[in-house]
Formats: C-alpha cells, structure tokens, sequence
C-alpha cells in the first residue's frame, strides 16, 4: 500500500503544478486572442484533469484482494489510464474545431515579453514535471505516472510550438497561430492514442515477457527437462505466468511439487514484476527424449 500512497503524494504534487500553468496560459490567452495559447492552456488543464483521473484509478487499485477479486484490483489503474486519453481526444477536437473557425473569421493576437515570459515560465515546468514523474513511473511500475508523463512530454513540445508562434506573430505572421493551434490538436490526439496502445495492451492481456526470457529461466532448475505452452500476461508489476514442464517419468509427485515451488521463486527472482506462477507438470516420454 506504501506504492499507492506514494503515486497518489505525486499525482497531487503535479495536479497542482498543471492547473497553475493551465490557468496562467487559459487566462492570458483569451485576454490576448491567441488560439496558440489558449489551446496550451486546454492541454495543460486536460494534464490536471487526467491527474484527478488518476487518483481516482489509484484508489481504486489500492483495494486489497478479496472474494469477487482474486487477482487484485491493480487493472484499474490501467483502466483510469483509458479515461486520460479520452479527455485527450476531446481535447484535441475541441481545439481542432475551433482552428478551422478561425480560418474563416481570423483573430491577431496581442503578444508581449509577458506572454514570452509566461510560456517560457510554463515551459520550464513542463520540463521537470514530466522528468520526476517519467523517473517516478518508472520506479514505481506505475502506468498512471508513465502515461501522464507523456501527457506532459506532449506539453512541452506544444508550449515550445506555441513560443515559435508568437514569435511569428511578432515579425508579423499572425495566420500561423491558426496553423499551430491546429498542429497542437493533432499532437494531443497522437498522445491520446499512444496511451490508449499501451493500456489495451495490458487489458487484452498481451504478452508481459518475452518466452525465451522465461524458457531461459526454468530450463535452468535442476529437475526441468523442457519446457513448452508458456503464456505471460498483466501489469509490468503484476504479471501471472502459466507454463509446462517435462520431468523424468520416475520423479515422485513430492518432488514435482517441490520442483513447482523453485520454479515459481526462480522466476520472481531473476525477472522483475513477475507475482503469480502456474506450474503444469508432465512426465517427459520417450517421443521426448532426444
């Protein structure tokens, strides 16, 4: 539980972080008329959003095991992860939207060192958000904190496309606001499809670890002669393995047993994440033997 408590400590850190330069950017980019900013400033207030998203999916997986959930709640951090990257498609439609209404009725937007100063200020931000909670995910197997890390990794390429429009409107090409608000809601999209990939992963139960790193692994305990059918799936912190192994036709259900057991601690020793092993023991047959 010690994990969750940390992950919901940093979510909280960054949620505050978000709406801070979220507000900021939202505020001054309506005074000024600037889609480019303003669009930002919906990113940015969409990165706090899915911060909420995130404790609430946190909360969830903290539950310990119980009758109706043998395998644990874990699965539902990945499923809020699912939530973030809706909001990131609406996100990306509303700003989409709004970039080709202004193609038609054009708006210049008022820039100065101020707006300079806070997208630098934002960016700066963005910057060591996304590497604590990039390192954070990474420590804590978190998929709440690595999928919210390239929310923000987004963040900083938009504000750093928001700081070249406003440059350009500067030297007197105000029509590329337009362009880059549009370019933005592109990238928020992309990011919200990647984090949909990699969440559908984990639900679809995708492969979590390579067989031969597995085969590799039990071929190496005493008692194993080969081994065959071998299936992995789940969270980068929570992956169930089920396997066969062949064994001498003379080994006596004891030892198989026990052979089981050093099977299952070999695996949750050498390969990181792994929590649940099933065994299926066969006895090897002469087709078998080489």
């Amino acid at each position: 539980m010690d994990k969750f408590k940390e992950i919901r400590r940093i979510l909280i850190v960054i949620l505050f972080f978000n709406w801070l330069v979220a507000f900021s950017k939202l505020v001054y980019g309506l005074i000024t008329k600037s889609a480019a900013m303003t669009a930002d400033g919906v990113h940015s207030f969409a990165d706090g959003a899915s911060n909420i998203i995130g404790l609430v999916g946190i909360w969830a997986a903290s539950k310990p095991v119980d009758e109706d959930h043998p395998y644990g709640h874990k699965k539902y951090e990945t499923v809020a992860t699912l939530g973030i990257a809706v909001m990131l498609f609406l996100a990306s439609f509303d700003i989409i939207k709004d970039s080709f209404l202004r193609l038609s009725h054009p708006v210049v937007p008022d820039v100065n060192i101020f707006s300079f100063s806070l997208m630098v200020a934002g960016f700066l931000i963005n910057v060591l958000v996304m590497t604590y909670e990039r390192k954070k995910g990474a420590e804590l197997s978190s998929d709440i904190l690595v999928c919210d890390s390239m929310h923000t990794k987004s963040d900083i390429f938009v504000s750093s496309a928001v700081i070249v429009t406003l440059i350009s409107t500067k030297l007197g090409f105000p029509m590329l606001d337009t362009v880059v608000a549009f370019v933005i809601g592109i990238f928020i999209a992309k990011a919200g499809f990647d984090i949909l990939r990699k969440s559908s992963d984990v639900l679809c139960d995708r492969e979590a670890i390579e067989k031969a790193k597995i085969e590799k692994v039990v071929n190496g305990v005493s008692g194993v002669k080969s081994t065959h059918k071998i299936r992995a799936r789940g969270r980068e912190d929570d992956v169930h393995v089920d396997l066969h192994v062949t064994v001498n036709t003379s080994m006596h259900v004891d030892a198989a047993h026990e052979l089981s057991h050093r099977i299952s601690n070999a695996l949750k020793e050498k390969i990181p994440g792994i929590t649940d092993v099933i065994v299926h023991v066969e006895p090897l047959s002469h087709k078998q033997l080489p």
